[in-house]
């Protein structure tokens, strides 16, 4: 069976995404814990796991974690980790976002941050997480979000060029609207801004791609300037991102 482009990239740099600062140690992290006081009765399934992070995170306090993804490399790193961690309570599961293996309503919480801009259906992925959730049970999610317009079109360019199984960030309103849409009750959304360490961020690329990703950081119009916030030079140039984070029930 032939990788689809997700599995492809995600498959060939595992490994960064354990060490990654903005998914091992972003502040949005430590606010999913801390806004969905998860309990020790709790069964949670974190969708497109990645490096794992918010599985390791959850499973100290919570009953049983699954922790699952579509790029097996993921998986066996994950597991590897969760070893290393002690962390016995945790489980991975081959799962695609928008066919979930799991039964109907069987979790308390259904988390996912940094990953649904390369979901090939966020609605799809919504459904199926509204599917899964006991009746009240809470979904925390966490993506990088854009400005509407032209600008957010802009940014999103720029990320696909760096990564092609970037499909698209979404607005906040966008994300409002196909919440609702799946009955979900909004408890909490806030907007949270991260910096992006350029050289880290373009390191899978060659000079020539290199050079591409930062005149189209740097040469950038005035607008879209004021949303990326390019800074420093050279090594030390760095640059912005907005993640959007919603903490629902579902209704």
């Amino acid at each position: 069976m032939s990788k689809t482009l997700v599995q492809q990239e995600f498959g060939k740099t595992a490994a960064s995404y354990l060490t990654s600062t903005p998914h091992a140690k972003g502040r949005s992290l430590d606010r999913l814990l801390a806004l969905t006081s998860p309990q020790k009765n709790w069964r949670v399934l974190d969708v497109a796991t990645g490096g794992g992070h918010v599985a390791y995170a959850f499973a100290p306090h919570v009953a049983r974690v699954w922790a699952s993804d579509v790029t097996q490399e993921m998986l066996d790193l994950v597991g590897r980790e969760a070893r290393k961690r002690g962390l016995a309570n945790l489980r991975t599961a081959y799962a695609k976002a928008e066919a979930l293996p799991f039964e109907d309503e069987s979790f308390d919480l259904v988390t996912c941050r940094i990953a649904p801009h390369h979901f090939e259906s966020i609605p799809a992925f919504l459904g199926e997480a509204r599917r899964v959730l006991k009746p009240g049970a809470l979904l925390a999610l966490v993506d990088n979000v854009v400005p509407a317009g032209s600008v957010g079109d802009y940014v999103n360019a720029f990320e696909r060029l760096r990564d092609p199984s970037h499909l698209r960030a979404w607005t906040m309103q966008e994300w409002r609207d196909a919440l609702a849409a799946q009955d979900f009750v909004v408890l909490h959304e806030e907007e949270l801004d991260k910096t992006m360490r350029f050289a880290s961020w373009a390191e899978r690329h060659d000079a020539t791609m290199q050079a591409l990703l930062r005149a189209m950081l740097l040469e950038a119009t005035p607008a879209v300037k004021a949303v990326l916030a390019p800074h420093g030079e050279g090594a030390e140039l760095a640059f912005r991102l907005r993640e959007g984070l919603f903490v629902c029930r579902r209704g």
